[in-house]
């Protein structure tokens, strides 16, 4: 008699045996790879692989056209001790921790850091961001004050204040729009103070670039959550107006803008950077000078490690290299948006979404600052310039994908609560526990039970399944003329009798024509 459970929900698979493994050539650690990679849905796991190998790809990228476009520049100088391979250490050192920090970012839930901590995270970047207003740790450099000098390490907050800005901005959205715990009163006031004031000291360095970046990517997010499109257009109108006004009130952005219309008007002076850039991708042609061949970093073009990196890569790859940088930054954006997608909640989509639109958007503002399509704005390019903070910032945002995406879970389905009704039976309808890796199998043959007998209540509905194989008892079929089952499932071996042929079954019982033992041989 095949022995009975009940068992509430899924049922657990059972381990393949170590012979099967032994023969299939599995090392120790398959198991392991099985679980982290190949158990994982493809919807989760595909994207999260692309993001990681493109990032992978870029930052190494990165470190080869640093050392590059620095190597003239640091090799004569005696500050950098004459060393080529001053940027590209230091380069190297950054990325180590901001890779480190990424990793620990993405082994835990997102909500850790979106929704308990993320108030913690808030107050911590509004005493960054106050700390370089103050005289003992503010850094001036080329006419802002943006850095914080911490011993031998020089940081720049907003870079940072960014990724605390999209979790504000992402639990907020949600309280209002998907859980509707706050009303509309009360989520315009915590946006002004949670995402105001960061926006607001971010200014006040001042530093548009950074804002510029993510004022569009909280109209990205704005978008996404559901929000109104006439509000949506009355922001963006507002923020046009306020850019513009920030932009003519100087005479130092006034310049930018007059560069970016006529770089010629001054070409020794405010459009002379702009000028070389130009220079650089004309030199470059179709397919580049060669990889490490530019003239340009000859000390004609300033900051070419860093805000103009991407002409060094037109000069020395050509058209092709630039087109492949952009493409590159478009995988990552579909990788990105594919997390978002599938994120399991308005929180992680808005912060999935929202890591991806400021990597994009600011990669978009270099290149078209670097081609003269807007004021230049001093922002480099993600994964690719030179820039301590800006390298730990953008793999932080990228471990913050991750763990949105290791945390995503399938929807629950309607087969899924089927399945919740499933239960073994021991016998009669005795309860057992849950199915352990000893049992020989699972089968859905077995005696059959009355209608008269079959239990009520919580356990009526549902399927009930017995164990089969090698736990029942063997009895030999008749064959040629034997005895009748009676409809009773036997076993032979390790296969199961299901009783009477399908001819046999429908000859019927009884004398007359209805007589089984009609027609039997």
């Amino acid at each position: 008699m095949a022995r009975a459970s009940t068992y509430q929900g899924p049922v657990p698979s059972r381990p393949r045996s170590s012979t099967r493994r032994g023969s299939r050539g599995r090392g120790p650690g398959r198991p392991s790879v099985e679980k982290t990679i190949l158990g994982v849905p493809e919807r989760f796991m595909r994207p999260r692989l692309i993001l990681i190998a493109v990032v992978v790809i870029l930052t190494c990228f990165g470190f080869l056209m640093v050392y590059s476009a620095s190597s003239v520049t640091s090799l004569t100088s005696e500050a950098m001790g004459n060393d080529p391979a001053y940027y590209l250490k230091r380069q190297l050192a950054f990325a180590a921790m901001g890779a480190g920090i990424a990793a620990f970012i993405a082994s835990r839930d997102y909500h850790i850091w979106g929704k308990r901590l993320v108030g913690i995270i808030w107050a911590l970047t509004i005493g960054l961001l106050l700390l370089i207003f103050l005289p003992i740790a503010g850094s001036d450099a080329y006419g802002a004050t943006r850095w914080v000098a911490i011993g031998p390490l020089t940081l720049q907050p907003s870079e940072f204040a960014k990724i605390t800005i999209i979790l504000v901005a992402a639990d907020q959205a949600e309280r209002y729009y998907d859980e509707q715990a706050v009303g509309f009163q009360d989520f315009v006031k915590n946006l002004a103070v949670f995402v105001g004031v960061p926006l607001v000291l971010i200014l006040l360095q001042p530093d548009k670039g950074s804002t510029l970046i993510i004022a569009a990517t909280l109209i990205v997010m704005a978008y996404l959550a559901g929000m109104d499109r006439r509000w949506i257009l009355i922001v963006l109108a507002v923020g046009v107006a306020a850019a513009l006004v920030l932009s003519l009130k100087d005479d130092y952005s006034r310049a930018r803008i007059v560069t970016m219309l006529d770089p010629w008007s001054d070409p020794t002076g405010s459009g002379y950077q702009l000028i070389q850039g130009f220079y650089a991708f004309g030199s470059g042609g179709l397919f580049g000078v060669g990889l490490g061949m530019s003239r340009q970093k000859y000390s004609y073009l300033p900051m070419a490690y860093n805000d103009f990196i991407f002409a060094v890569v037109g000069e020395e790859l050509g058209l092709v290299g630039t087109l492949g940088v952009l493409a590159a930054f478009g995988v990552l954006a579909w990788a990105g948006f594919r997390i978002a997608r599938y994120a399991p909640d308005m929180c992680g989509r808005l912060i999935a979404a929202g890591c991806t639109s400021l990597i994009v958007i600011q990669l978009l503002v270099n290149v078209c600052g670097v081609l003269g399509l807007i004021p230049l704005s001093g922002k480099p390019v993600p994964f690719v310039s030179y820039g301590g903070s800006t390298i730990m910032s953008c793999l932080m945002l990228v471990g913050v994908l991750v763990s949105v995406s290791a945390h995503s879970t399938l929807p629950e389905t309607v087969h899924d609560r089927s399945r919740q009704s499933w239960q073994f039976a021991d016998g009669q309808g005795e309860a057992r526990g849950p199915a352990t890796s000893g049992d020989p199998g699972i089968s859905l043959a077995g005696t059959p039970t009355p209608r008269s007998s079959r239990p009520r209540g919580d356990a009526g509905p549902g399927l009930r399944m017995v164990d089969g194989g090698g736990r029942a008892h063997p009895q030999a079929r008749p064959r040629g003329g034997g005895s009748r089952t009676g409809g009773r499932g036997s076993c032979e071996g390790e296969r199961i009798d299901l009783g009477p042929s399908a001819a046999e079954r429908l000859r019927g019982r009884g004398s007359g024509r209805g007589d089984g033992r009609r027609g039997r041989n």
